[in-house]
């Protein structure tokens, strides 16, 4: 059953909704992204002094580890919230960070600032890696000739697979991310696939692209799985989940250094600005808004109440959008209607296109059966 079929209901916890197709709610009306959250944060959220034990080791361990070296970590920097003030912790903990910025051709001026900002205050040397435009454009054009809800993946998947990279040829083990439970701790698996699935992007590209994709960055199954993580045994580690994290606390001390607010989750983006906020409820009913403000329901951040009252603003002020959309068509050399009549093509789901689906289930089988054998949980990224 889809989501349009289904009785339309609100978890009484969150603001989850039916419009998330595999949600389930039990006898109280608490939808089963709260218990996910609830199970996966007694092992992976420690906002106390726990969590900062555990942080300072991890600390002195790179610190250990990345002597003599240049740099002593990698983190990734968008000039979103949590990158920016992952970067700023990381002067506060002294250590050395290869930091880095991958500029798939949509970042707003005000990221651009924000980037200079932070970089500016921490004394960090800046690597930016800027992606080819004619390629990605024509791998955006494949995605929209898709019709699948995860128009964002062009952007994700060279973020990541650029940063490890960068990561392995600078000779650096630990990934900083800024990933974490407190904001993004609940996400519909049904609205999206995986972003790290090269197989699932190629294919879309071949039936749908025109241009090859000679320079863009990817990074295969066998690279995320096994290269990087046993074999040059990168770890990925995300320090927000071992401190009480709270968003606003952090725009705050980043505005301190002269960094704004977008206004808006992944406002550094004018592509994803307009793709989560137009592209998606339009098209597929999706409001990223649900997500997010239910992970800060959950961490503790804000009141269910408020979030409802949250969810009556709109999404796009009228002139707002109009002028994102002349912007977007310009930057990608398409009409005003061919934009229109690739948001009203048929629905898609990327399960239609080859992907990495079965070879993932087969690896999350052999590593429940090796951490059943060694006795603890196997995970190639933390």
């Amino acid at each position: 059953m889809n989501a349009v079929q289904k009785k339309y209901q609100i978890c009484t916890r969150t603001v989850m909704d039916t419009s998330d197709a595999d949600i389930s709610f039990d006898e109280n009306g608490v939808c089963n992204h709260v218990h996910e959250f609830e199970e996966t944060a007694r092992n992976k959220w420690f906002p106390n002094d726990d969590g900062q034990r555990r942080l300072v080791e991890i600390i002195q361990k790179i610190k250990k580890e990345g002597e003599g070296n240049e740099y002593d970590c990698i983190i990734g920097l968008s000039g979103g919230v949590d990158s920016s003030y992952l970067a700023l912790k990381a002067r506060e903990w002294g250590l050395r960070p290869l930091v880095v910025h991958v500029d798939a051709g949509w970042n707003s001026e005000l990221a651009v600032s924000n980037i200079e900002k932070i970089v500016e205050h921490c004394e960090y040397d800046l690597h930016t890696h800027v992606v080819n435009w004619e390629e990605m454009r024509d791998l955006h054009l494949a995605y929209l000739r898709s019709g699948i809800s995860n128009q964002d993946v062009p952007q994700d998947h060279a973020f990541f697979a650029a940063l490890y990279a960068f990561a392995v040829k600078n000779k650096v083990r630990y990934v900083f991310s800024g990933g974490n439970l407190a904001t993004e701790g609940i996400f519909p698996r049904s609205w999206h696939g995986s972003a790290m699935d090269a197989i699932n992007l190629l294919d879309i590209h071949k039936k749908h692209g025109n241009k090859k994709l000679k320079t863009y960055p990817l990074v295969s199954f066998w690279q995320y799985y096994i290269y990087y993580p046993f074999l040059k045994k990168m770890r990925v580690i995300r320090p927000l989940n071992y401190m009480p994290y709270n968003k606003d606390d952090a725009i705050k001390e980043l505005e301190k250094i002269g960094w704004r607010s977008y206004g808006r989750k992944h406002g550094e983006s004018i592509f994803t600005k307009l793709f989560q906020n137009y592209y998606l409820p339009r098209r597929f009913g999706f409001d990223k808004r649900l997500p997010h403000l239910s992970s800060l329901i959950v961490s503790g951040q804000m009141t269910r109440e408020n979030a409802l009252q949250e969810l009556k603003n709109p999404l796009y002020a009228p002139d707002e959008l109009e002028r994102d959309i002349n912007y977007f068509c310009k930057k990608i050399r398409i009409s005003r209607s061919e934009f229109d009549d690739y948001v009203n093509l048929p629905l898609n789901s990327h399960k239609n296109y080859r992907n990495w689906d079965r070879r993932h289930k087969i690896l999350k089988n052999v590593q429940h059966m090796l951490g059943k054998i060694l006795g603890r949980k196997i995970s190639a990224y933390s």
